[in-house]
């Protein structure tokens, strides 16, 4: 049986979590599409501010089924070309989902489930939590946009330490490195993640959106382009709705109700 997708809401979190134990959780077509399936819902959803990610059982997601790999050598290059494009696809619908997405890294991420938890906005994981871009132990290079990541998150001989040598990387390493947003006790990392994402629903989801844009647009923009995209993101923030609301809770000392 391949890995299936299972959705669950808690207040305003979506937790979304790849379940397939056997084979700790590795990704399928079918768990990659209903995914983007249920980010795409979740945009449409006020009532969803954040998602959490995770595993089901002992880990993560231990990326590409090597079985179902293997069989694609029988098959044109082409087929698995357009498997990969799929997980992208999925990749493109995390980083411009506008609501924040936290991964809850208990045991392996592995291969394209690393890439799954480097695709998130905040990784929360296990201390004793292992990740490792292991493409390099069976001849393959990386996917899921991993190399992408690791480009921006750290220097340059650090990413490529990665994904050469394919050695497991305790999540205190990557928590050091800046990879890693916050280390949890063994089996606490969704508690943690989905208390982190508590927080950040009671935050105006405009002025959510507007920072994630900002920050994965930076790279790319000057110093000028970059000034002038928050300006005019603080204008428009400003006059938000929820603007005014911010601005009555301080001065009123109370807390605000962002819609």
């Amino acid at each position: 049986m391949p890995s299936v997708l299972l959705t669950a809401q808690e207040d305003r979190t979506l937790i979304l979590t790849l379940s397939d134990p056997a084979t700790r959780n590795s990704l399928s077509p079918q768990a990659v599409t209903a995914a983007i399936e249920s980010l795409n819902q979740a945009d449409q959803n006020p009532e969803i501010r954040a998602v959490v990610l995770r595993g089901d059982g002992a880990h993560f997601c231990a990326g590409g089924d090597l079985n179902r790999i293997s069989g694609a050598r029988e098959r044109p290059p082409e087929a698995q070309a357009a498997s990969i494009d799929l997980f992208h696809s999925l990749v493109e619908a995390m980083r411009s989902f506008p609501k924040p997405i936290i991964a809850a890294v208990e045991g392996y991420a592995a291969g394209g489930g690393m890439s799954l938890a480097l695709a998130c906005d905040l990784i929360v994981a296990a201390s004793d939590a292992r990740f490792v871009l292991s493409y390099a132990k069976v001849g393959f290079s990386p996917d899921g946009a991993s190399t992408w990541h690791l480009a921006r998150a750290l220097p340059r001989a650090l990413a490529l330490e990665l994904a050469w040598l394919a050695e497991p990387q305790s999540a205190e390493r990557l928590h050091a490195l800046g990879v890693v947003n916050r280390l949890a006790e063994p089996g606490q990392a969704l508690n943690q993640a989905l208390t982190m994402a508590r927080q950040l629903s009671f935050m105006a989801p405009n002025a959510v959106a507007t920072v994630k844009e900002l920050v994965q647009a930076a790279p790319a923009r000057s110093l000028q382009e970059g000034m002038n995209a928050e300006r005019d993101a603080f204008v428009t923030n400003l006059f938000h709705p929820n603007g005014g609301e911010g601005l009555a809770a301080f001065f009123g000392k109370r807390k605000p109700d962002f819609k």
